[in-house]
């Protein structure tokens, strides 16, 4: 009898730390698939999950997007597979939050589907059910929802504080920074008027988004470094053609040429931000940006940038160029470590816009528009502050470190 009650007691312990590690056991999400309903009116996308996540919650703040959270700070990706590209669903994209995953869900443009989702039967995976809708019933179902923005989450809060000093300045720096300063800075809004640049995704213009860009930019300058003259290329939607650009410049006798673009690509899974200064193209990619953002002075004059163009720069402004390539640097650190977007480094192409500026200048791609996160970026306030909050501080870091390096020039004669 003794030997019974003892076995039936280790029995319970077993069985009661099985259930408590099962409870606390880390999800694996392996992979997400899709698959069409067995009753044809829709579509299932399933999360394979090893075990089941604290919660989750599903919105639709759009026909074609449907967000959803994991709430499980112990969910394991590594490995993830997500679904390919398929009639009906266009991507698939994660965002690792502090409390679990944030998940954007795009359906191809033109689908009317409703989503939900439930637990399946073996009690872990998620089922997302896509049922067939109406337009009109969508459209009223979606506006109870907002867009969640997961960058406003991901990016520490200090990513938009432009109101900090880089660093202490030393006292021969104070003495002597209004006689040796870095005072003016053309911002150049790529495109403009008949030319919009890129068409993105749902047919997003370049040229809007680098005008505002381009004035969030201008205003913290102006606001951060009130002894700096900013001059717009274009402050509205006009065109200015590249051959003008750099002479516009030139004229203004500013200490820095900005010029702000979007990229596109006919994959759309491609991503990431750029940051170019003028030289021969080291990279295939490189040169069909070039070709891109070159195409349109290609029209006005029927003429292209020859390497022998680019040595004769190269010779006559080689302190230029180094100086663009180091402010490249800074731009792309702030890019990568502060606004935390993807890059896509700092490369060279021979374009018109900076060719023609006799100054330090720098290309900036933001983004691709044709990517639907990135372009949901990059369209909204906070992504646009985000990136101009980037620049400004990389412009701010080369301005404080050029004028002490004057100084000390100047303390050395």
């Amino acid at each position: 009898m003794r030997n019974k009650l003892f076995i039936r007691a280790l029995a319970l312990l077993f069985f009661s730390l099985f259930i408590f590690a099962d409870g606390f056991a880390q999800s694996q999400l392996q992979r997400v698939s899709n698959t069409a309903r067995s009753d044809g009116m829709g579509y299932v996308i399933r999360y394979h999950l090893s075990a089941p996540v604290d919660s989750f919650e599903i919105t639709q703040p759009a026909p074609d997007l449907i967000q959803m959270v994991l709430y499980d700070q112990e969910i394991d990706t590594t490995g993830l597979i997500l679904p390919k590209q398929s009639e009906k669903l266009k991507e698939v994209r994660l965002y690792e939050l502090e409390y679990g995953y944030g998940v954007d869900i795009y359906l191809t443009e033109g689908a009317t589907y409703k989503s939900n989702a439930y637990i399946d039967r073996n009690g872990k995976d998620i089922l997302v059910s896509l049922t067939q809708s109406t337009k009109e019933e969508l459209a009223q179902y979606t506006q109870q929802f907002l867009t969640r923005n997961w960058y406003k989450e991901i990016v520490d809060d200090d990513a938009l504080d432009v109101s900090a000093p880089p660093f202490q300045t030393n006292i021969l720096y104070n003495n002597v920074r209004d006689k040796l300063r870095f005072d003016k800075i053309v911002i150049d809004p790529g495109h403009g008027g008949w030319d919009p640049g890129s068409i993105g995704y749902k047919g997003v213009k370049e040229k809007n988004i680098t005008l505002e860009v381009a004035k969030k930019l201008g205003a913290y300058i102006e606001e951060h470094l009130p002894d700096v003259e900013v001059v717009y290329t274009r402050e509205d939607d006009t065109y200015l053609g590249l051959a003008e650009l750099g002479h516009f410049a030139n004229l203004a006798e500013a200490d820095l040429y900005v010029s702000i673009h979007c990229n596109s690509f006919h994959n759309q899974y491609v991503s990431g931000a750029e940051v170019y200064f003028l030289g021969l193209s080291k990279s295939n990619a490189s040169l069909e940006v070039m070709k891109r953002e070159n195409s349109v002075f290609k029209e006005e004059i029927n003429q292209e940038l020859t390497e022998d163009d680019l040595l004769i720069y190269e010779l006559a402004h080689s302190g230029y160029i180094a100086t663009s390539e180091k402010i490249a640097y800074m731009i792309e650190d702030q890019f990568r470590t502060r606004a935390q977007r993807k890059s896509r480094g700092v490369k060279q192409a021979p374009f018109q816009v900076l060719f023609e500026a006799a100054m330090p200048a720098v290309l900036v791609e933001l983004g691709f528009i044709t990517n639907p996160a990135e372009q949901r970026f990059l369209t909204s306030e906070y992504g646009q502050n985000i990136m101009a909050s980037a620049l400004f501080r990389a412009i701010r870091d080369y301005k404080v470190e050029y004028e002490e390096k004057q100084a000390y020039n100047v303390s050395s004669n």
